[in-house]
């Protein structure tokens, strides 16, 4: 049984609820070697849910499981939140204000824009985006949305191993990213009861530049952790959440911290391999295996969450190239 009524029963009513206003994303199956590593690899593609990422899911449950004021929601955002909380508005007809760090990426808040929420960018990080909102919040009377430390927001990413476990039953190993904790605290909670009887074990994967749950677990609590790298507008909200850390603690099989560059590598690797397009944060889970801080062994069935793929270019970095998809100019077209 997990925390504060974060369990299956909820998470499956969760689902029925949003079921309408969601995609069920594919899996592609895949030969490890075709990444380099032993076993079979099975990505669960959430960068082609709507908005973008998995915070689809949460935004929809929030707003169709709370009374909504008439002013409307107000949320904080790395970018793929607040990307999702105004898609989420715009489908049912509610305000939105979101506000977004400095680091959100053009693409982000041109989605948002293209939603009619009302976008305030402010601050270097999601910390004071967050102290922001909050503010807003109080003066006018606004729901919150919080990115991650919300019930509601735990419950809908939750379906996402609902989902997962209908499609894809024999797993042994999930590789989850981890920004606030939200997704990884979510898909714990269903997959609680196999975890702890053996069945299959899930571990997340952090940036080394925004260790949050990793410094989380080591002092026992959430604490302030670096907030920084590659995927800064995506996984480094500074703490974890309080609600899903207690999950983590009873049911992770651990946190690895992957470079920037891995990171980098993910993205690029991810493109030639299987022609998809993730943002930093949606290949900082592949990251593992191409960095070898997760090696599968021989017959291992791993699976891997693609999180987001909010992006307008292949930006291989910062690093070697910059090229824009057939897939990518397909997508700006059509959401320009």
């Amino acid at each position: 049984m997990t925390e504060v009524g974060i369990d299956r029963e909820s998470i499956a009513a969760a689902e029925k609820v949003i079921r309408p206003h969601i995609r069920r994303t594919p899996v592609i199956e895949t030969n490890g070697s075709d990444l380099g590593v032993p076993g079979t690899l099975i990505f669960k593609l959430e960068l082609l849910q709507h908005a973008g990422s998995f915070k689809t899911r949460g935004a929809f449950t929030n707003l169709l499981t709370r009374p909504v004021p008439p002013v409307g929601v107000v949320a904080a955002s790395g970018g793929n939140h607040g990307v999702a909380v105004a898609y989420a508005a715009w489908k049912l007809g509610i305000p939105a204000k979101i506000f977004l760090p400095s680091v959100a990426s053009p693409a982000k808040i041109d989605k948002i824009r293209s939603c009619g929420a009302n976008l305030v960018v402010t601050g270097d990080r999601y910390a004071d985006a967050l102290a922001a909102s909050e503010k807003w919040a109080e003066e006018s009377g606004a729901l919150r949305v919080h990115a991650f430390d919300q019930r509601e927001t735990l419950l809908g990413q939750g379906t996402l191993g609902l989902e997962l476990e209908q499609q894809a039953p024999e797993i042994d190993t999930l590789l989850v990213p981890v920004g606030g904790g939200g997704l990884i605290g979510g898909i714990t909670a269903w997959f609680a009861d196999r975890i702890a009887g053996g069945a299959m074990k899930i571990i997340g994967v952090e940036p080394e530049t925004a260790p949050t749950l990793h410094w989380a677990l080591r002092a026992g609590q959430p604490v302030d952790a670096p907030a920084g790298g590659i995927a800064a507008e995506s996984l480094a909200p500074r703490r974890i959440g309080e609600l899903m850390f207690p999950i983590a603690q009873k049911f992770l099989a651990g946190v690895l911290l992957v470079p920037d560059d891995a990171i980098a590598g993910a993205q690029e690797k991810l493109w030639e391999a299987l022609r998809i397009v993730p943002e930093p944060g949606g290949a900082t889970a592949t990251a593992a295996l191409l960095a070898h801080a997760y090696v599968p062994q021989k017959g291992e069935r791993v699976a891997v969450v693609v999180s987001g793929g909010n992006s307008t270019a292949v930006d291989f970095s910062r690093t070697r190239t910059s090229v824009v998809s057939p897939l990518e100019e397909h997508k700006v077209a059509h959401e320009s």
